[in-house]
């Protein structure tokens, strides 16, 4: 019988860290997947890894699919991208036409169309807890760590997101991830600015 969840390890997150050789805790969260009928939930670690606060590893959406974040504990930022695309609509991978920095707490829920990149973070002290609703297919080959709804290869070639979410005298900020050749000034925005600007 398949067991529904699973934990993303350093050795993987090294992919996507800022400072990937910086000393760091084992595991960074822990996943359990709900497949058809249940939601998934997600558990981060406290802490930072070279100054970069602990997060998902962050993903786009194969095909169209719409997700909810809902926030069941702690505190955190859910970062949000979205790609510039070339003449045939293919997303560009250096290139982000949007970037935006949600801050959210228990409580909070966040709407993320399709295409849109995610990943979230957690910046407070203790668990963050989300629940969402993706689904999962328990069929696939590694449903549970590495969904085939989520697509991390872009993620894994840019070595992260657009944006790096660092502390600095105790409060988030971030740094441009080098590798990104256009990226535009990141917005700030509480769940009801980005729910408005996205008309949800």
């Amino acid at each position: 019988m398949l067991k529904p969840f699973a934990a993303r390890e350093h050795e993987k997150m090294k992919e996507v860290l800022m400072h990937p050789e910086a000393e760091s805790p084992e595991i960074h969260y822990y996943m359990i997947r709900g497949g058809k009928d249940k939601k998934n939930i997600t558990v981060w670690e406290t802490g930072t890894v070279g100054g970069e606060y602990i997060k998902t590893y962050g993903h786009y959406h194969i095909g169209r699919l719409d997700e909810t974040y809902w926030v069941l504990a702690g505190e955190g930022m859910v970062l949000l991208q979205n790609r510039k695309t070339d003449s045939n609509g293919n997303p560009i991978d250096d290139e982000v036409e949007s970037f935006y920095a949600i801050r959210v707490k228990k409580g909070d829920s966040v709407f993320i169309p399709s295409g849109t990149g995610h990943l979230a973070v957690n910046t407070g002290k203790t668990w963050l807890v989300t629940e969402d609703d993706s689904p999962v297919n328990f069929e696939e080959a590694d449903p549970v760590s590495l969904p085939g709804h989520a697509d991390y290869e872009p993620v894994k070639k840019m070595r992260g997101f657009a944006y790096y979410m660092v502390e600095e005298n105790g409060q988030p900020t971030i740094v441009k991830n080098p590798n990104y050749k256009v990226v535009p000034e990141p917005e700030w925005l509480s769940p009801q600015e980005y729910a408005q600007k996205i008309g949800k």
